[in-house]
């Protein structure tokens, strides 16, 4: 880890208790910095873009963190489905005792200022877990994977925001619940391609008439 690696990791480590009081802000990296005797000068050079750098920070360390436990686990025998579920669990569960800045979190990715920036993490983060769960597809199936995993995705982080059972077992029905669709894939595909084909062959026939 070089030097400017350390210096956002412990900004991070002291940001995380800030941002529940103070929100993903300037305010909460400063006080953080305050707290690892970091000067203005460095914390300028380790997050230039401020809370933005903070919070795009966070969320590739998860990601990271998050494949590094998954590494550990033999998942050869297990199907697609328990593979993604997995991760999306391994990484809410990682980051259980940062529930509250989380929160936080989706209040500031929520901003309209903020949704290209929300779109680009949560891609990374879906991509990643296809990535551990072994999808090698390259073609329509590629981008539909990722579109439907966002929403699994980010629909059980808000469930897991609010879930009060004990060790999240809620959460985790809703996870399995959600994840099933996903399945769906290889069924939405040819119905789309039916769909498109049929859009098609009805253009084709609309504008032969047109010119005739």
């Amino acid at each position: 880890m070089s030097n400017s690696d350390k210096t956002r990791h412990v900004i991070l480590d002291r940001a995380l208790a800030h941002v529940v009081f103070d929100g993903w802000s300037w305010k909460a990296l400063k006080a953080a910095a305050k707290d690892a005797n970091i000067d203005p000068i460095m914390l300028k050079r380790a997050f230039p873009k401020g809370p933005r750098d903070l919070v795009y920070y966070f969320s590739e360390s998860a990601d990271k963190l998050m494949l590094e436990e998954l590494g550990h686990l033999d998942i050869g025998s297990l199907p697609i489905r328990e593979r993604v579920a997995t991760a999306i669990k391994t990484r809410l569960q990682q980051n259980i005792i940062h529930k509250e800045a989380l929160r936080k979190l989706l209040s500031y990715l929520a901003l309209p200022r903020n949704f290209l920036l929300s779109a680009s993490l949560t891609y990374k983060t879906v991509d990643s877990i296809w990535y551990f769960a072994g999808d090698n597809s390259t073609d329509f199936n590629f981008y539909t994977k990722r579109g439907l995993l966002a929403g699994v995705y980010t629909s059980t982080i808000l469930y897991w925001l609010a879930d009060q059972s004990e060790d999240c077992t809620n959460t985790w029905a809703f996870l399995d619940r959600r994840i099933s669709e996903v399945l769906k894939i290889p069924s939405l595909t040819k119905v789309f391609k039916k769909q498109a084909s049929s859009a098609l062959s009805k253009f084709k026939r609309t504008r032969s008439r047109i010119f005739l």
